[in-house]
């Protein structure tokens, strides 16, 4: 399973990251490619407990298998809804929001990594192995819908 704690998947989604530009079209979705940057950065800002969100109450997707199916078998599905939190603002500038984000991956490093993970507000209490794939993924859905 791809995951962030493993330094050759952060290079290879970093290059991609890199690639990305302010006037990318998306294949799906109405976010711009600067709303989508904000929208990573803050998900990573989350993952590492720097922006709290607030929990969605939807018990079965907290317990297995349901839980164990949405982080690692099935896609995330096109224009699933998100917290509003992570789509609450855009990039203003492009090259110091790729930096954030850039960072904010490095942190996914085992040595960097936080000792404790925060809930994540629609799958609860998540390891840092399965916030480090699910990371991985959900930036992986977005470049993928940027062409990158």
């Amino acid at each position: 399973m791809p995951t962030l704690a493993h330094a050759p998947t952060r290079a290879a989604l970093l290059a991609r990251l890199a690639r990305l530009s302010p006037d990318a079209t998306p294949a799906w979705g109405r976010m711009t490619a600067p709303q989508v940057l904000a929208h990573l950065t803050d998900a990573l800002r989350m993952a590492v407990g720097e922006l709290p969100c607030t929990p969605k109450r939807v018990p079965i997707a907290r317990r297995f298998p349901v839980k164990h199916l949405l982080l690692y078998v099935l896609p995330i599905p096109k224009g699933v809804p998100t917290a509003p939190e992570l789509i609450a603002r855009t990039a203003d500038d492009w090259s110091a929001e790729q930096a954030r984000c850039a960072a904010l991956v490095a942190r996914f490093d085992p040595p960097l990594a936080p000792t404790a993970w925060p809930e994540h507000p629609f799958f609860g209490p998540l390891t840092g192995a399965q916030w480090g794939h699910l990371a991985h993924k959900h930036m992986d859905h977005h470049l993928r819908q940027f062409g990158v």
